[in-house]
């Protein structure tokens, strides 16, 4: 009898012969074993190269056990992206401090959020406050008939729903948590016959996105069974069309303020390279530019997110769901703008970020993946507030320390002066070459072409 792995090679075999020269899709390549999906993809994508694989290979966990674990967070897997863990210290936070973790390949942010964290740190620190907590759930349905039978049928049944869903709520109701609110909204004149169930619910520490589908999902069930034997409806009425049961990303009651203040001369530091209250006005005008041009507030949040993704990514969130919630807030009134606001009232220099945050500290990745789980306890294991607390915190000092680089000396100056040494890496610079490089572009300007030009220059003579 063959064993598995030789059945699985012949398979690996059938799938190379059969898609060899052709577009026919790859079927069977899930049953394969990791180093048989390896040693395919080799085989056909990189002419066998022996260097490929030694080089997949080398980023598998030395533990098996933590491969495995890995290996269970998504499908098809053959190996670790790696990216670098940095921190960010002295972020004082509503007079707490911590040390925040930061995922991210870009040292420039880490290094722009540590220098904004020092700054405001001797100037009191960032305060925050939570606006709210709820995330919203929906259940879409198509329904044709009278609107207001179908409003008395759900205002009838409304407590019947609740009372049927609380056995599955019973353990985040007791955390004070669950579904908060439920109501039916109608949209018939947007889509032909399109209603919603629109569900509140308050998750506590966990994000929360299984057990709100799960609710909805049982709502939609309740939903349909109830519209089937409901007296007062005709036959064509009691047919309903689920569309689809599921939470929503964009959560704008589960949002989070960030600030700091100073007076104005405070902001006269070393190297601003103007007066305090000429860098105060042109700061507030690159931030009122964010909000009249889209392409400038593109980029204006993305250095926002530069720093919230980083830490969202460290304890084991979902940063896509955070970025799409964050976009739609920033076009709320119909067009997309910048998401901080700045203020120079009375002397004062008042910076803030209101954005809508959704995490947990506790379910899904936050307690599986090592690093997730040292991350949170060196945040000091917060709640779900707190981490929205130090990600917008976090957004907020990024996106400081980046309109302080712009509206000042510029921000190829500080950025291009950490990518140096990525750029002398792509050059195989040596040790000695390096050290020349650092000197030569401390009052240079650092550019690819540049520094490739001073090596050449440097190994001429060599």
């Amino acid at each position: 009898m063959k064993s598995k792995t030789t059945n699985n090679y012949l398979i690996a075999e059938k799938l190379a012969a059969e898609n060899s020269n052709s577009q026919k899709p790859l079927a069977g390549f899930s049953k394969l074993s990791k180093i048989e999906k390896i040693d395919y993809l080799i085989k056909n994508h990189f002419h066998g190269s022996s260097e490929m694989k030694k080089t997949l290979l080398s980023f598998w966990a030395q533990n098996p056990e933590d491969q495995n674990l890995m290996d269970e967070f998504s499908e098809n897997t053959i190996t670790n992206f790696h990216f670098p863990l940095g921190v960010c210290p002295n972020v004082l936070i509503n007079n707490q401090l911590y040390m925040v973790p930061m995922v991210i390949e870009e040292s420039s942010v880490v290094a722009a959020c540590a220098k904004a964290a020092k700054f405001w740190f001797d100037r009191g620190g960032f305060k925050t406050r939570i606006i709210g907590t709820e995330k919203i759930g929906q259940v879409h349905f198509i329904w044709q008939g009278d609107t207001q039978k179908l409003q008395n049928f759900f205002d009838s049944k409304k407590e019947h729903f609740v009372r049927e869903l609380a056995p599955l709520m019973e353990k985040m109701v007791e955390r004070g948590g669950g579904l908060k609110n439920l109501e039916l909204r109608d949209l018939t004149t947007k889509e032909p016959g399109y209603f919603q169930l629109w569900a509140t619910f308050q998750t506590c520490d966990a994000m929360g996105a299984n057990f709100i589908n799960t609710i909805l999902e049982t709502l939609a069930k309740l939903l349909k069974e109830g519209l089937m034997v409901e007296d007062s409806l005709t036959d064509s009425e009691r047919e309903v069309q689920i569309v689809m049961s599921i939470l929503s990303n964009y959560t704008p009651e589960c949002r989070v303020v960030a600030e700091v203040e100073c007076a104005i001369e405070e902001l006269n530091e070393a190297g601003l390279g103007m007066e305090a209250s000429e860098f105060a006005e042109k700061f507030a005008r690159a931030v009122r530019i964010s909000k009249i041009d889209i392409n400038r507030a593109t980029t204006h949040n993305k250095g926002i997110f530069n720093g919230i993704d980083a830490v969202v990514l460290a304890t084991g969130n979902d940063f896509r769901a955070i970025e799409a919630c964050g976009h739609t807030w920033a076009s709320r009134d119909g067009q997309y703008r910048g998401l901080t606001d700045v203020s120079l009232e009375g002397g004062r220099f008042k910076f803030s970020l209101d954005i809508p945050l959704a995490v947990g500290t506790v379910g899904g990745l936050t307690g599986l993946h090592p690093m997730a789980k040292f991350s949170l306890d060196l945040l000091g294991r917060p709640s779900a507030e707190k981490l929205m607390e130090v990600l917008a915190v976090i957004g907020l000092a990024q996106n400081f320390a980046a309109l302080k680089s712009l509206t000042t000396s510029g921000i190829q100056k500080g950025h291009m002066k950490m990518h140096l040494m990525n750029i002398l890496k792509h050059l195989e610079a040596n040790e000695t070459e390096v050290l020349k490089a650092k000197e030569h572009f401390e009052n240079n300007l650092i550019s690819y072409s540049g520094v490739r030009e001073f090596l050449s220059s440097l190994r001429k003579y060599q």
